[in-house]
């Protein structure tokens, strides 16, 4: 840009020949370059609200237009009008350890209705109602006849549903695809798959979203389209836990229980082959939870992860254990157990009063002796109890695989006194749930390392920290075994599996007023098998069993629990590729002959 000098020479030399003012120069040349300078600026403003009322314009005609579009297209709920992000319809499968289905998706429809297109809405009404007998046709009527310009009726149909509606011949009834969740086995597995719903809907899709179990534990990996559809491959053996539900579901009603759980699990990986907890439900159709009464009332309620039980004398295995780890005590180690014992003022005494007199570490284990481990925890201790159970993961929640997991919390007192020493010795004044005790009972005897229940297929054992030597884990495993030979679970003998475990009966305590019910137990029996080299543990325990085929009714785990869980063992185990080992019978003496 050129510019002029305010004071040109050759003006201020002939102002000053002809007497004139040569400032009046460089004011009159100042005052042009001020006006030059604002028209300037004025043409610049001018420009900048041309464009910006072009820019408006354009904005308005867009939003005009974009409204114009929707006012003419097929209506769609708020929740889908108001998002920006599309739906993401699609789901992965859940497949069991073999790659059977657990679940998938299906192809449907769903039925809405536009009321402004809807010719005979008297007819429509009464028509829907006698389809689907859960619709009120009064309140149907109404809602066609109110204004609104559209209306769910029914989120998902079967093809004969969709046909029936079809034939209605309303214009104003509409049909929209999407998919639904699917669980082709139905009772199987409920309580691990938990369910899934429809969380953001549209006309066109819907979303379906995980609501309880492992399918809202990784609803995220089942929704994310970046694994192109890859199947979530649980732990589980579908043919196995068919199994084990069928026999947990037969015991639970010939032995009157309340209710009844069981956990089979691979020592050495952490997997669970199949988990049950009766009663249960049918994922595609889950009931709604309680509103009142107790939460374990509700078959939604799992029991092996989310009960949390007093499960009485399975625990006696974890002070013998200690007490052998400690180097208190040894397998063949004589101890009183005489009574009387008091702790605390509190007298410990044994079932049925029985005195078992100076009896060995392993007779401890094999007659159930309440005082045995009881005295076995005073030599512990209170401190050492407590971080030797906490080791085992007695004391937090299990971080097994479902969003149900943090609610099984265990309950324990928090002053951790000489009594509650004793009692949690034989497995009271500590909660825990099956799944806690199917996880002690794996660390313990496969080797001694720690192992974490999982529902994920694993590629190999874990590796956790050790709990104890392989000596005691060696040592333990041969008196669960006797406790089988000669102790109170005889009825687990299975031939050729040598089974290995421990009872437990439990009293159950009193929802309010405190103190034990007199009649009502949770019997819990905990087996390995093969007891020599242990591949897996399974854990059965049933709510207030009731055995009625002798003259008075039982109720010891021995004669509820440990039965149950013999079938499943004996029908499981050739299923998971145990072979039974059978001992050849001795041969026939020789009698020499002669020839001759």
């Amino acid at each position: 840009m050129i510019r002029r000098p305010l004071r040109p020479l050759a003006r201020i030399l002939a102002a000053r020949a002809q007497g004139g003012d040569p400032g009046a120069i460089e004011a009159e040349n100042l005052r042009l370059r001020n006006d030059a300078r604002r028209d300037e600026l004025r043409l610049r403003a001018e420009g900048r609200l041309f464009v910006m009322a072009l820019c408006f314009l354009g904005a308005f005609t867009v939003i005009g237009a974009r409204m114009g579009t929707l006012a003419a297209s097929e209506p769609a709920e708020p929740r889908l009008a108001a998002s920006g992000e599309a739906i993401r319809a699609s789901r992965a499968d859940i497949t069991d350890r073999n790659g059977r289905v657990l679940a998938t998706n299906l192809a449907t429809h769903s039925l809405y209705a536009q009321p402004e297109q809807i010719v005979d809405a008297a007819r429509a009404a009464r028509e829907l109602a006698a389809i689907f007998p859960e619709l009120d046709e009064e309140a149907l009527h109404r809602r066609f006849t109110d204004g609104r310009k559209f209306l769910w009726i029914r989120k998902t149909l079967s093809p004969e549903e969709m046909q029936k509606v079809h034939d209605i011949g309303e214009p104003g009834l509409l049909f929209g695809p999407r998919e639904m969740r699917l669980y082709p086995n139905g009772r199987l597995a409920a309580h691990i798959l938990g369910g899934a719903s429809f969380g953001r809907e549209g006309v066109h899709s819907a979303e379906v979203i995980g609501t309880a179990g492992i399918e809202k534990e990784y609803d995220a990996y089942l929704r994310d389209p970046a694994l192109s559809g890859a199947p979530l491959v649980t732990s589980l053996d579908l043919t196995v836990q068919a199994v084990t539900e069928q026999v947990l579901g037969g015991g639970m009603r010939l032995l009157n229980a309340k209710g009844a759980s069981a956990i089979l699990m691979d020592v050495h990986t952490g997997e669970i082959l199949a988990m049950a907890s009766l009663p249960d439900f049918d994922p595609n159709d889950r009931p709604a939870p309680l509103t009142r009464g107790e939460a374990a009332d509700s078959p939604i309620f799992n029991r092996a992860v989310q009960g949390v039980y007093e499960l009485g004398s399975v625990f006696k295995i974890f002070p013998v254990a200690q007490a052998l780890e400690l180097g208190l005590a040894g397998p063949s180690t004589v101890i009183d157990t005489s009574g009387p014992m008091r702790v605390g003022g509190f007298s410990i005494n044994e079932f049925r009063n029985k005195n078992f007199g100076k009896i060995s570490l392993a007779e401890i284990l094999i007659e159930s002796s309440n005082r045995g481990t009881g005295r076995l925890a005073l030599q512990i201790g209170a401190e050492r109890q407590k971080e030797f159970l906490g080791r085992f993961g007695f004391l937090e929640p299990t971080d097994v695989e479902m969003v149900e997991a943090p609610t099984g919390r265990p309950l324990f007192p928090e002053r951790w006194q000489e009594l509650s020493t004793v009692t949690i010795s034989y497995g009271h004044g500590i909660s825990t749930s099956p799944l806690h005790l199917a996880a002690g009972y794996a660390s313990l005897v496969n080797g001694g390392t720690r192992v974490r229940p999982t529902l994920l297929r694993q590629s190999g054992p874990q590796r956790g920290e050790r709990l104890v030597s392989e000596e005691t884990s060696k040592a333990v495993r041969t008196m669960l075994r006797q406790v089988v030979t000669e102790g109170t679970a005889s009825f687990a003998e299975v031939e050729g599996y040598h089974v290995g475990g421990k009872t437990g009966t439990a009293d159950k305590p009193r929802a309010a007023g405190g103190g034990y019910y007199e009649d009502k137990v949770i019997a819990t029996f905990a087996s390995i098998f093969p007891a020599h080299d242990p591949e897996y543990v399974l854990v059965v325990a049933l709510d207030e069993p009731m055995e009625t085929s002798g003259e008075e009714p039982r109720r010891t785990a021995g004669w509820t629990a440990v039965p149950v869980a013999a079938e499943i063992i004996r029908r499981t185990a050739p299923l998971l590729g145990l072979r039974p080992s059978v001992d050849a019978p001795p041969l026939p003496a020789l009698t020499p002959a002669s020839n001759g």
